[in-house]
């Protein structure tokens, strides 16, 4: 099992920046990609940003060049760093965990709100 518990959601303006940060107990040495998905008012829950241990990373189309993932392994913690925020990143951002053995964990979110 794994617990994650994100932090840093807030109301901002457009243009802002926040940081995410998403820490992992319990089994952490299962982990292998950790990422965060964002799930706006009405809409599908998307990926956002996704980095394995190993090191590689992807991001969602809209946020490359404004959001930056990072992973501190020591602290088992995954940030994300989001900036020049937009009112459409406006959402409810979940850190979810995948494990080697093809489990996936998520966190209960944390709010983002970006106002123009």
């Amino acid at each position: 099992q794994v617990q994650l518990v994100e932090s840093g959601g807030d109301s901002v303006q457009a243009g802002g920046s926040l940081r995410l940060s998403c820490v992992a107990s319990g089994s952490i040495f299962s982990i292998n990609a950790m990422g965060w998905h964002r799930q706006a008012p009405g809409k599908e829950r998307e990926l956002v940003a996704r980095i394995t241990r190993g090191g590689s990373i992807n991001y969602e189309s809209s946020v490359k060049g404004r959001f930056t993932i990072s992973r501190d392994s020591a602290k088992n913690t995954a940030y994300l760093e989001m900036n020049n925020l937009k009112p459409e990143d406006t959402a409810v951002y979940f850190c979810k965990v995948e494990t080697y053995i093809g489990r996936t964990y998520w966190g209960k979110g944390t709010l983002v709100t970006v106002s123009s």
